[in-house]
């Protein structure tokens, strides 16, 4: 079989094609982030509706994952993905010519149904394209591509809105993500291993509320939802707390503050190791309290306090989604894609749920609000976590043999 090998041409152009779009998907799709203190300052909204911006969106990808990958498995990988991206990228143009906060949520839950095409489909086609010996480095390049994406969209953003206005941010944005996708049509190989199947809507049903009726799944899941949701709570509003006295720090700092997501690369495949070495539930447990020391130290009111306390935080987040991430794959007997899209749903859906509700306590109380709220999820995680060792435990007693 003719499957993509490592130092091929057409290995490269696969690459480079899905890193790319990988790139311009998180970038558009966290591109609100650093704009919400622009987004209530101009609309003159509270950061909570502001912070909307990210979470419809975002909530809108959760669900659609689910269903995206379903329908690939009949339209095919290559078509759905260029529809997302190409989508995706005439909305951000779209979001530019804005004439009010309520048009710009409108299309941002638009957005958020066309993300689902990248994330959903490029692993499966990677794994049906790609050579077994070739398939690690490639994902690995992939999965770089929206982490880079991500801090990248951020950054551009913050910086132009700070020299111009984020309308023109967007415009930017929207025209380099268009020239990519078009790159990425040219040099993505087509499939040749893919076989359309007809849409099995209610195989698909019943394999999601099998996982969900499996009680270890469902902490791995209510995990996954409290540790993204306190992620971006804290990255929401840190912005705000940032630009406003005794701070005063522009846009463009602010942007930049989302490099620290690069020490994210490292904890996640260190802990990983670790986890493997010494244990899950260990190495989650030991991963969320690094995020609890990271929390509390951003209350302190030095600058460099706080943004190493951000840094510690967003450490500790990383390596905890790595482990829990992979646990839900270890732990799922059958229809692994289907388990991973539901911890994916959890994961944005915390996202949005989380984002959103931090701005009630920003609001209210302040960045000690904002941190109580993070502690009280996280106190949830560890619970959760303590739960499922238990579970764990009595199924191993079932089965006879260890099944962490």
């Amino acid at each position: 079989m003719d499957y993509i090998q490592k130092g091929t041409k057409a290995f490269n152009k696969a690459n480079w094609a899905l890193f790319l779009a990988g790139f311009i998907t998180f970038a558009n799709l966290y591109v609100s982030q650093p704009l919400l203190p622009t987004f209530a300052e101009e609309f003159h909204v509270s950061p909570a509706v502001a912070s909307l911006s990210l979470s419809v969106t975002t909530f809108a990808l959760s669900i659609s994952m689910i269903i995206v990958g379903s329908l690939s498995e009949a339209w095919g990988r290559k078509a759905l993905m260029t529809i997302s991206i190409f989508a995706a990228s005439f909305l951000t143009l779209a979001l530019a010519f804005s004439p009010n906060f309520e048009t710009i949520l409108v299309l941002r839950v638009i957005q958020g149904v066309v993300f689902a095409g990248l994330p959903a489909i490029a692993m499966a086609y990677l794994g049906e394209e790609m050579d077994s010996r070739s398939l690690g480095i490639a994902m690995g390049l992939y999965i770089s591509g929206n982490s880079v994406g991500g801090l990248s969209g951020r950054v551009i953003i913050g910086t132009l809105t700070d020299l111009y206005n984020w309308q023109v941010g967007m415009i930017v944005l929207g025209i380099l993500s268009l020239v990519i996708s078009v790159l990425f049509v040219w040099m993505l190989p087509n499939s040749k291993h893919f076989s359309p199947r007809p849409l099995q809507i209610k195989a698909l049903t019943t394999s999601l509320i099998q996982h969900v009726k499996d009680p270890s799944m469902l902490c791995l899941f209510g995990i996954s939802f409290v540790l993204m949701g306190s992620f971006v709570t804290l990255y929401n509003y840190i912005g705000f707390k940032l630009m406003a006295p005794p701070y005063y720090l522009s846009a463009t700092i602010v942007g930049w503050i989302f490099v620290i997501y690069l020490v994210g690369t490292f904890s996640s495949a260190w802990f990983g190791s670790l986890a493997d070495k010494y244990g899950r539930q260990k190495m989650l447990l030991l991963s969320i309290a690094i995020m609890f020391a990271g929390a509390i130290i951003t209350l302190n009111g030095l600058l460099s306090l706080k943004i190493s306390g951000i840094t510690v935080f967003t450490f500790g987040f990383f390596a905890a989604h790595s482990i829990a991430s992979g646990w839900v794959s270890k732990r799922a007997t059958h229809d692994k894609a289907q388990a991973s899209s539901l911890y994916l749903f959890f994961y944005y859906f915390g996202s949005s749920v989380g984002g959103t509700a931090g701005g009630i306590f920003w609001m209210h109380f302040g960045w000690v609000g904002v941190i109580a709220m993070i502690t009280v999820f996280l106190v949830v995680a560890c619970l959760l976590s303590f739960l499922l060792k238990g579970i764990i435990a009595k199924q191993s007693l079932v089965t006879g043999h260890s099944c962490s």
